[in-house]
């Protein structure tokens, strides 16, 4: 038997670098609402922004369709709530192309509880292939219909 001790701290040169797709140039967005001071074009953004918010409350829908089929490793949200606590659900949807029914990734509900917990971020590591459209429909507040819903992020590789 042959082994070798290795070192289990990786260091930022070792980690892979992801290329994250350039969703302005290869799909078309779809949204319920948006605030104009918070475009959705900044939640795809590499740098740390403002990113999207909702033009009106309650439950919303952001809906990426691609121009051409795409194969998706990884799906990167996160949800910034500086001004409210409130229980937030989720649910992430992709369709396969040449098909009618989106199937489901990911639902999720989680607190936001000022000063603690005012960030949510999920990697999603997924083997979508031949993927058409990417859904991400959010219900801000589970019991209260007035609230924004918000994205820091969302991003595509």
């Amino acid at each position: 038997m042959q082994k070798r001790i290795i070192d289990q701290v990786v260091s930022n040169k070792d980690q892979v670098q992801l290329s994250w797709l350039n969703l302005e140039q290869k799909a078309l967005v779809e949204i319920t609402s948006e605030d104009e001071a918070f475009p959705i074009e900044n939640s795809f953004s590499d740098t740390e922004g403002a990113g999207w918010k909702a033009g009106k409350s309650g439950k919303q829908t952001i809906r990426i369709i691609f121009d051409e089929p795409q194969d998706i490793k990884l799906i990167r949200l996160k949800f910034c709530e500086k001004d409210q606590t409130r229980t937030q659900e989720f649910q992430l949807r992709w369709l396969p192309a040449n098909n009618q029914a989106y199937r489901e990734i990911v639902r999720q509900q989680f607190n936001f509880n000022q000063p603690d917990s005012i960030t949510e971020s999920e990697d999603y590591s997924v083997g979508l292939q031949n993927l058409k459209a990417l859904e991400l429909q959010i219900n801000p507040d589970i019991t209260n219909k007035e609230s924004f819903a918000t994205l820091a992020k969302f991003q595509i590789s």
